[in-house]
């Protein structure tokens, strides 16, 4: 509300300055220059009052700017007669501003896209019908019905067979998603298919998209170390400035030199081109489902040079799955697989799941099991189209077949056997593991390419399950069995070689993301403590979306930079001519703002910014691929 009050200020400013000059041209070219010049006065006023108002203010919280300049120019401007110079320049001062506005508004678009999706009220099962009820008073557990088109309200699991959601305005894929029974939905989606029910997990405001908004409105608030780098320049280019004018008048004795020095100079790109450029670089960095909180953030991610990994769930899925189906009497592994699953539909834990969703993967029809009993941690006993099923590991099953465990020494390193017996007798074994997500040897490579020098490896795991999940990778160092604490030693002692960037998914990550320069959360499945202690939180669940944030900081910095140079290289051309007089002052005002306007156009550049693929392109992927 009050961001609007203020453009609706800027807008009304703008308009009296142009009606001001517009009006005063048109009575002084009907031959009356006396009336002229008070109405161009007239339209000056108000545009340096509110400028005098707005420098005071700065002034009050220690900021010195640019916008001392312009007051500079109007004032001199009327005070040496030269009405129309100063009515030019009130036009393109508040042109200027009110242009800002515009460009920061038009870079902050998908973000303020994002915000509107919110939800106000949601459908809940209650009493055996639907009520419509405030996202705050939705509670875990309850059931919801999300209707075709309806974004999801809340974190929730999924309780139809089947639901079909579009994760574009926050992952940016392109492509619906299906999701099966009990496969987890992101609120925020939108439901692309037919209604389906849903199961909350979590309250609203603790969801990942209350998450986003609140990163949202802080990145939005946040002011980079370059705008205010940019303050600091200010103040050598208004000594500059002043020192310019100065000289003019004191050697050519005109003061009307000084005048057109002082309008060259006004507004500075200096305080248009950084915001624009790297508001323009988060929104565009959104787009790509990686998620900056801040414009400080967006610049550190240009500057690392080391960066630090995680395993699990970070190179790897963090999902275990099958590798090898291994039959023991004949029995073919697509039977073997839809037997275990169907058993252990009635599990949760992650394995279980594992094998459900891999049945499920290749089209196999679970019929619902019988007679079920779990010991937690060692399988799953029960009956299936009346066969006697037995699952877990391989100690477990043996022990219900009567025979001896296997030898399980020769599986790789961080591989899990699961055996599965049916009447008695052992059918087959299921090898497992968590093997490298297939984007990670192109994404390593790609951020080489953007700058990185030393990629390390820091896990909790055993140096033996790093060392063969990671090999062929390139790694520059592998730290295994590492504590919390000791992540976040090794965060330190990297930061003195250069800025580090760490990226983990779970709650032992959090502490060294803090430590950081830039921490990087695997949000998209990741804990919520990850996810608040980083600086950046990735959408979706790829790791090469790194990759795109890193490219679209650095190339985001590198527009701001180029228009920053340019712009004040053009602004000082433009004084020194005006200081030999080859620039009248309404000359230099119409200069400088053609000027404002070339930097502020290439400064929108960054909202065109395309991270190359690193990686499989979401549309080759498989839509029902969790």
């Amino acid at each position: 509300m009050e961001r609007t009050a203020t453009d609706r200020f800027k807008t009304a400013i703008l308009l009296l300055a142009a009606t001001g000059l517009i009006a005063g041209l048109a009575v002084y070219f009907a031959g009356r220059p006396g009336i002229a010049n008070l109405i161009w006065i007239a339209g000056v006023v108000p545009a340096l009052a509110a400028l005098v108002v707005e420098i005071l203010r700065s002034l009050r919280s220690g900021e010195v700017g640019l916008d001392i300049v312009a007051a500079l120019s109007m004032s001199a401007a009327l005070v040496f007669g030269e009405t129309l110079a100063a009515a030019v320049v009130a036009v393109m001062y508040s042109g200027g501003t009110f242009l800002e506005s515009f460009a920061e508004g038009r870079a902050r678009r998908e973000m303020h896209d994002l915000l509107s999706r919110v939800p106000r009220t949601a459908a809940r099962y209650r009493s055996g019908g639907l009520e419509d009820v405030p996202l705050d008073k939705i509670a875990p557990g309850d059931r919801l019905l999300i209707r075709q088109g309806d974004v999801v309200p809340v974190d929730g699991a999924v309780a139809s067979e089947a639901a079909f959601v579009d994760t574009s305005a926050l992952t940016g894929e392109s492509l619906p998603v299906r999701l099966a029974r009990g496969v987890d939905a992101m609120s925020g989606s939108t439901n692309a298919g037919e209604a389906f029910d849903l199961t909350a997990t979590r309250p609203a405001k603790d969801s990942t998209y209350a998450g986003i908004v609140r990163l949202v409105e802080e990145a939005q608030a946040s002011k980079a170390p370059m705008s205010r780098l940019a303050d600091r320049w200010s103040l050598g280019f208004l000594a500059v400035t002043v020192a310019i004018a100065v000289a003019a008048w004191w050697f050519t004795g005109d003061p009307i030199r000084a005048v057109a020095v002082l309008v060259v100079a006004t507004p500075c790109p200096l305080i248009l081109a950084v915001p624009v450029a790297l508001v323009a670089g988060l929104s565009r960095a959104a787009h790509f489902g990686v998620l900056i909180k801040g414009a400080g953030p967006l610049e550190a991610m240009a500057r690392i040079r080391t960066l630090i990994l995680d395993k699990t769930g970070t190179l790897t899925d963090g999902r275990p799955r099958i590798v090898s189906i291994d039959s023991r009497d004949g029995m073919g592994e697509d039977e073997i697989l839809r037997l275990a699953a169907t058993l252990e539909q009635a599990s949760k834990h992650p394995v279980a799941q594992a094998i459900v969703a891999a049945a499920k993967a290749r089209g196999l029809a679970l019929p619902v099991p019988s007679e079920v009993s779990e010991m937690p941690g060692e399988g799953v006993v029960g009956r299936v189209e009346g066969r006697a099923v037995v699952v877990g590991g391989e100690g477990f099953v043996a022990g219900h077949v009567g025979r001896s465990a296997g030898d399980s020494s020769a599986l790789p390193a961080g591989s899990v056997l699961v055996a599965i017996a049916v009447d008695g007798r052992m059918t087959g074994h299921l090898v497992m593991a968590d093997p490298l997500r297939e984007d990670v040897g192109l994404t390593l490579a790609g951020l080489r390419q953007e700058g990185i020098r030393r990629i390390l490896l820091a896990t909790g795991d055993r140096a033996e399950v790093a060392e063969r999940v990671t090999q062929g990778l390139g790694l520059d160092g592998l730290r295994s069995g590492l504590t919390p604490d000791q992540k976040v030693l090794l965060v330190l002692t990297e930061r003195k070689n250069g800025p580090v960037m760490m990226v983990g998914d779970g709650v032992n990550d959090a502490p060294a993301l803090a430590a950081a320069d830039v921490g990087v959360a695997m949000g998209a499945r990741g804990a919520a403590a990850s996810a608040e202690a980083a600086d950046v939180v990735l959408l979706v669940d790829r790791i090469d979306r790194l990759g795109s944030g890193m490219e679209i900081a650095r190339a985001s910095g590198r527009i701001a930079v180029e228009s920053v140079v340019a712009g004040i290289g053009l602004s000082v051309l433009g004084m020194i001519a005006a200081a030999y007089g080859y620039l009248t002052p309404v000359q230099g005002a119409l200069l400088q703002e053609a000027i404002d306007v070339a930097v502020i156009l290439n400064a929108l550049r960054a909202l065109r910014i395309t991270p190359r693929e690193t990686a499989t392109p979401a549309a080759a992927r498989n839509p029902g691929e969790r």
